[in-house]
């Protein structure tokens, strides 16, 4: 398997490869698996890139990010401007109910407040506004209104499953309990794993996702 200081390397070289990050504003520490990413950068489109980034990863098991968000002057926005950004681009947005969502914006923090039917409607509201300028942080509080049975979840979660490409459907359940879907099993890289949970969030009427799925690396996979 990787060692801390070969995934440290992969991370950094991967921070380096993306062309809308500065590899040297972040810094990198890993222990058994997981990546504490640090450092400043000047959007908060850029934090979430680096984050996405290191996920990408084989062998990294967690990202802890510390990164900070420090607005340089051609960023820089008023809270009105940063609002009323927020609402044109959740007009544009198709996938987005702007009339259910509620926008507080404070010293560049934003708070996504309202209720939508769809975990993709509440997820779509955030991408919608994430590399606006003057953006330090969201906060979306959207919550989610369900009209689907537990069996009509979980028939739909396993079709998604069995659909992917970058899942491996029999290593991997979905317990449904109401609304509640619980993930078990094994996969082979984090990314893989957050497929699996994205796929199960993505089902109507799910409002919480519980993934017990553990991280099987295989051993072969880094055998030179």
């Amino acid at each position: 398997m990787k060692t801390d200081i070969q995934i440290q390397k992969d991370v950094m070289d991967e921070l380096r490869w993306q062309p809308y990050l500065n590899a040297s504003e972040i810094g990198v520490a890993v222990k058994n698996g997981i990546v504490t990413l640090s450092g400043m950068v000047d959007t908060y489109a850029r934090k979430l890139n680096a984050e996405k980034a290191a996920k990408k990863v084989a062998g990294v098991k967690a990202v802890a990010e510390d990164i900070q968000v420090g607005i340089s002057p051609g960023y820089r926005k008023t809270d009105a401007e940063i609002a009323e950004a927020i609402l044109n681009a959740l007009q544009w947005h198709t996938a987005v109910q702007e009339e259910k969502i509620k926008v507080k914006v404070e010293d560049g923090h934003v708070k996504l407040e309202g209720e939508v039917e769809w975990e993709y409607q509440r997820r779509s509201a955030q991408s919608a506004i994430e590399h606006l300028a003057g953006i330090r942080s969201v906060l979306n509080l959207i919550t989610l209104k369900t009209k689907i049975t537990a069996s009509d979840i979980q028939q739909k979660i396993s079709s998604a499953f069995h659909r992917s490409a970058t899942l491996d459907a029999g290593k991997i359940t979905a317990e449904v309990s109401g609304s509640k879907v619980t993930l078990k099993g094994t996969v082979r890289s984090f990314a893989e794993k957050e497929d699996a949970e994205v796929a199960a969030w993505n089902a109507p009427g799910v409002t919480a996702v519980d993934s017990r799925i553990e991280i099987n690396i295989p051993e072969y996979a880094f055998e030179e």
